[in-house]
C-alpha cells in the first residue's frame, strides 16, 4: 500500500502555503496553487496529488476555466465545496485581467480594444460575438455578449446588436469575437457579417469602427487589414 503524505505531515520547508510565504507565489508551481486553494486532499492523495489530478483531468489551467462545477465533482476528492472553491478563485483571475481602475477606457486603436477582451476571450471553447458600445469620445460605456455559438461558428442578427447599443446610447461599437481554434483569421463568413453590421449601422447612425477577432494570445483587426 502507497504512503500519500498529508501537507502537515510534509517538512515544513516543503509545504506550499509556508513556500509561498517565504519565496513568493510566483515560485509555485499550478499544483502547488491549487493545492492551496482546495487545503486538503482526500484518503488516497494530498492536497498536492489531488491538484495535479485536476490539472491532468482537465489538460491544463486553460480547460479548467471552463470546467462548470459538474464536471470538477466528477473528480474524485472534488466535492461541491471544493468545487465552489477552484471556481471562485479562477473568476477572480478572470475579473482582474479585465479590470479596470474605474474610469472609462478609451479605445485609440486596434490593441486597446483586444487587451480589453483578450484574457477571458482566448480561453472560450465557443465563439462568442461580444460589442464594445462607445460614447462619442470613444469611451467603453458597456460590453454586451450578443450571441454564443458553436464550436466555430456564431450566428449575429444586426436587431440584438443594435438593440443592446440603442439601450446604452452608444455612439459607435466595436465588434468582437473569438475564434477557439487559437487562429484568429477571418473566415468569409466573418468578413460577411461585418459588411451587414456596418451597413445596417450606417443606416441606424451607429458607426462600427472594427471588428476584431481573439485567438490564443494574438488578434486581428479587419479595419488593420483593410476589411472594414
Amino acid at each position: 500500500m502507497l504512503y500519500h503524505a498529508r501537507m502537515k505531515d510534509m517538512p515544513v520547508d516543503q509545504r506550499p502555503r509556508e513556500r509561498l510565504i517565504r519565496e513568493g507565489a510566483r515560485t509555485l508551481s499550478e499544483a502547488e496553487l491549487l493545492a492551496i486553494i482546495l487545503r486538503t486532499g482526500h484518503a488516497d492523495k494530498s492536497a498536492v496529488e489531488l491538484a495535479t489530478d485536476v490539472l491532468s483531468f482537465f489538460s491544463g489551467l486553460k480547460s479548467l476555466v471552463q470546467a462548470n462545477v459538474e464536471e470538477l465533482s466528477k473528480i474524485k476528492g472534488i466535492g461541491p465545496a471544493k468545487a465552489a472553491q477552484l471556481k471562485a478563485a479562477l473568476e477572480i483571475g478572470s475579473r482582474l485581467a479585465s479590470a479596470t481602475d474605474g474610469t472609462r477606457p478609451a479605445i485609440k486603436g486596434p490593441e486597446d480594444a483586444a487587451q480589453m477582451v483578450m484574457e477571458e476571450m482566448r480561453h472560450l471553447d465557443r465563439e462568442h460575438f461580444c460589442a464594445l458600445l462607445l460614447n462619442t469620445k470613444h469611451q467603453v460605456v458597456a460590453r454586451e455578449t450578443i450571441s454564443v455559438g458553436t464550436l466555430n461558428s456564431s450566428l449575429v442578427h444586426p436587431r440584438e446588436l443594435f438593440k443592446a447599443a440603442i439601450k446604452r446610447s452608444a455612439a459607435a461599437l466595436i465588434l468582437v469575437h473569438n475564434h477557439p481554434s487559437g487562429d484568429p483569421t477571418p473566415s468569409r463568413e466573418d468578413r460577411e457579417i461585418t459588411d451587414r453590421l456596418k451597413e445596417a449601422g450606417t443606416i441606424i447612425g451607429i458607426d462600427v469602427l472594427d471588428h476584431i477577432i481573439i485567438g490564443d494570445k494574438n488578434f486581428i483587426s479587419l479595419k488593420a487589414m483593410g476589411m472594414l
